[in-house]
């Protein structure tokens, strides 16, 4: 299974502050291990929501909302993609992460092509299937 952890933001992360090489080795050495582990899919730290946008849909309507946004504690600072068996096998691993100080991280477990049932068309899955392969072919930029 799938599983996206989500590691929410602080007012530190929001203020833009950078981690110390300490937390970075400490960071490293964890991506290491879930690396060697066959666990790690993907994983990246974001920027303040300052930087960012939303983009609220209300019919044909569009509208950008920039960033900062409110209540921190909603917001994510970075995210994990990682294979394991289950969430207590995410869970465990989660609890070797480095962190402190509060933090806080969700884990939630990622949709797959048999938890859509019969909405999932034949058609459909040969779609996801396609997109699927055409982007592990690509090679990154």
């Amino acid at each position: 299974m799938k599983v996206m952890v989500l590691v929410k933001a602080s007012p530190a992360s929001e203020a833009g502050e950078m981690p110390g090489t300490e937390l970075l080795t400490e960071m490293g050495r964890f991506n290491e291990a879930l690396v060697k582990a066959g666990i790690l899919l993907a994983g990246e730290g974001l920027h303040p929501s300052s930087r960012g946008a939303r983009v609220r849909f209300d019919g044909r309507q569009r509208t950008v909302i920039d960033g900062p946004f409110g209540e921190t504690r909603e917001l994510v600072a970075g995210f994990w993609l990682w294979q394991v068996r289950n969430l207590d096998e995410a869970i465990e691993w989660i609890k070797r992460a480095p962190f402190d100080g509060g933090a806080e991280i969700e884990l939630r477990p990622v949709f797959e092509a048999d938890d859509f049932g019969d909405a999932l068309t034949p058609e459909l899955r040969e779609q996801e299937a396609r997109l699927a392969a055409d982007l592990h072919s690509r090679k990154p930029q």
